[in-house]
């Protein structure tokens, strides 16, 4: 019992201080993450409260990557050497500050205000409607016209602090990645690590989850609901001017991410090898495993003496030959540019992917969004625990892991390749998708929006406050645009009647004229084409996860371990530069070109955008998605290749050591066998 007991290493405390390490890191990635998804769930929120377009909001949210760029070489390199825990609870401490950051516009700007065609006039009297063929064109206001009142309006300066708080997250995230994954690396068994990764990445997805189910129940908040008494809101979450409580979520954010930090400030700078007594607690050795490192891949300065005392000059010196040292490394080069493409589809598909089924599928932000986060994240998470699972079950290597991440990163490009199949017509706007008699017919210019059925009533042809005429389907950019000379009714339950327009479209006795607040609803194929839809990311976000966590391990086995921090952290700072902050940027421009009408601020400059073109946003925001992933399955192809390339010459590196160790026994029998034979003779000979 004692000699089985000492081959199978002490065991190891139930609450080790590596678990305690792996507990702690789970919470903080379901913090940080909460934050991020929440961030993202709010994107159509914040567009919509400060007026701005998709661009712009690609700026703000790019900001988060802006903020890692700042600080992640010095992070990574310099942290890799220093306190690592530590340091990770002060990147706790700046997250909190930036999600305080965030919410803070909301407390000091103005009431929001949203764009409507009512007055008190229209609201108190039952003869008197938006049509009045008597009245003269209404002048907008010019650029300086009430400046002072404009510096107050949605669209001003303040979603500045949004782009800082986001900044600051970025910063204080740097260094829970590149450090947090490195030491859990160094102080765990081989065999776990991909285990533990997959656990830390399983239980962060539920942070996502969290988030986007809280964008989605502040979606259905009026924003202003500390100050505005409700009855007086005349549009609900299903309107494309409805603004929700966004800034609830980041003050949430701000406790959990306190809340996160604290058990990093207690755990030691280094911990026993799991596996080993407590008495052997050391760094963890600079030497390379032999089966994972060729010859090229290990010069002699690879080797450093770790008993060194560390300075910030010594290693400041070290820096640029460790960095060419990894850049010379072929497969990691290549695992850089794939995460970097395959960055690029994930972080464009998560950051629009509400507004697409919003304008496409006809659903409301809040239901996108929690469907979102309790359907397509939960599946990734699956995804996550599924690849772990499979390379700990048959202890595959980085040959394995590159399997499977080409395999179902093909199988995933197969699956959103249907999503072009699964879509729903425009809805029917006058003027914009079809002529006031019902023809289909696209159109972004002005004069489209008048026609001779309200021509004699001078209406804005700018203005966004939509009804519906509930006999023939069809939705009008405002009420003085569908004719109607009557109104009655107040607030949410104010009715339009005796709309030219209306009268138009329709023919025979008994006309209904009248139009309601809102726009009609979609086609009823619209919800099953929908729930395909839906059905199809699902099974493709899990297929696609099955590859994250078998992708890190190529990235964790490919560098040489005193590389390590180092490689997570310019992995980090790369793909995070190139691969977050352009894709919601250029996403969200070429989606900004398929919009057909664009809400007015109050100065009369452009807001955000209302109503697009659901065809050209399909074609657009798809072909983006599916031209990218497809590159990203062809460069997984060529690295699997390299891969292969690399594991022959280590085998034969192996074989002809094996070789010459077998020669060097033999030569050492043959000495043997001559020093005998010559002893032999000696002896006889005396």
């Amino acid at each position: 019992m004692s000699v089985d007991t000492k081959e199978a290493g002490p065991r190891e405390p139930c609450c080790s201080k590596l678990k305690i390490f792996i507990a702690s890191m789970c919470y903080l990635y379901f913090a940080k993450s909460f934050g991020d998804a929440y961030m993202k769930s709010s994107i159509i929120q914040i567009e919509r409260r400060f007026g701005i377009p998709s661009s712009l909001i690609g700026v703000i949210n790019g900001s988060f990557e802006m903020g890692n760029l700042l600080v992640i070489a010095f992070v990574s390199y310099f942290g890799g050497k220093l306190h690592r825990p530590r340091l990770i609870a002060a990147g706790c401490l700046v997250m909190a500050a930036g999600a305080f950051c965030s919410a803070l516009p909301h407390f000091f700007m103005e009431r929001y205000t949203y764009e409507s065609s009512m007055t008190n006039a229209h609201a108190n009297a039952t003869d008197t409607g938006p049509c009045i063929s008597s009245r003269e064109p209404e002048e907008l206001p010019s650029a300086g016209h009430h400046k002072a009142d404009c510096e107050k309006e949605t669209g001003s300066s303040m979603w500045v602090y949004v782009f800082v708080g986001n900044m600051l997250r970025g910063m204080g995230e740097t260094p829970v990645v590149s450090l947090g994954v490195s030491y859990l690396d160094d102080f765990s068994r081989e065999e776990n690590t991909a285990f533990y990764i997959a656990c830390i990445q399983t239980i962060g997805m539920f942070g996502p989850i969290a988030g986007y189910m809280m964008g989605s129940f502040c979606a259905k908040i009026y924003v202003d609901i500390d100050t505005v008494d409700l009855d007086t809101v005349t549009i609900n979450h299903r309107d494309y001017r409805w603004v929700g409580a966004w800034w609830l979520g980041f003050l949430l954010t701000t406790i959990l991410m306190l809340v996160a930090g604290l058990p990093f400030w207690f755990l030691p700078k280094s911990l026993p090898k799991q596996g080993q007594p407590s008495a052997d607690a050391e760094e963890p050795s600079q030497e390379p495993e032999q089966e994972d490192f060729l010859p090229e891949d290990q010069p002699a300065t690879a080797h450093q003496d770790t008993d060194k005392t560390v300075t910030f000059s010594g290693l400041a010196k070290d820096f640029f030959p460790s960095l060419k040292r990894l850049f010379s490394n072929g497969v990691y080069r290549l695992v850089l540019l794939v995460s970097l493409v395959a960055l690029n589809s994930f972080i464009g598909l998560l950051t629009y992917e509400p507004k697409f089924m919003e304008q496409v599928y006809g659903q409301p932000a809040s239901k996108t969004i929690m469907l979102i986060g309790t359907m397509t994240l939960p599946a990734m998470a699956a995804g996550f625990i599924t690849g772990g699972v499979v390379l700990k079950r048959f202890k595959l290597g980085m040959l394995g892991a590159s399997r499977i991440c080409v395999g179902a990163t093909f199988l995933a490009s197969c699956l959103y390749l249907l999503h072009f199949l699964l879509y729903c017509d425009n809805a029917k706007v006058a003027g914009l998708t079809v002529t006031y008699q019902g023809e289909p017919q696209v159109s972004v210019q002005p004069e489209s929006m008048v026609s001779g059925c309200n021509a004699p009533c001078w209406c804005s042809v700018t203005e966004w406050d939509p009804v519906c005429s509930p006999s023939s389907g069809l939705t009008y950019a405002s009420p003085c645009l569908a004719g109607c000379h009557g109104v009655t009714g107040q607030g949410k339950d104010t009715m339009y009647g005796n709309c030219t327009c209306v009268r138009e479209m329709l023919t025979g006795p008994g006309v209904n004229m009248s139009a309601v607040l809102g726009q009609c609803p979609r086609a009823a194929n619209c919800d099953h084409m929908f729930k395909f839809y839906m059905a199809v990311a699902v099974l493709a976000s899990f297929i696609n996860a099955c590859g994250a966590t078998p992708a890190y391990i190529i990235l964790l086995r490919c560098i040489q371990p005193d590389l390590k921090s180092l490689a997570l952290g310019m992995q980090t700072l790369v793909v995070r530069t190139l691969g977050g902050i352009p894709p919601p940027i250029y996403f969200g421009a070429l989606i900004d070109m398929t919009c057909l009408k664009w809400g007015t601020k109050a100065c009369g400059g452009r807001g955000a955008c209302r109503f697009y073109d659901t065809n050209a946003f399909r074609f657009t925001f798809l072909g983006l998605i599916y031209g990218i992933f497809t590159a990203t399955w062809a460069l997984w192809a060529l690295l699997h290749c390299k891969i292969v390339k690399r594991q022959k010459k280590l085998a034969r590196r192996n074989l002809a050591t094996e070789k010459e160790v077998e020669a060097i026994e033999m030569n050492k029998v043959a000495a043997n066998v001559i020093n005998d034979k010559e002893d032999m003779e000696r002896h006889s000979t005396i």
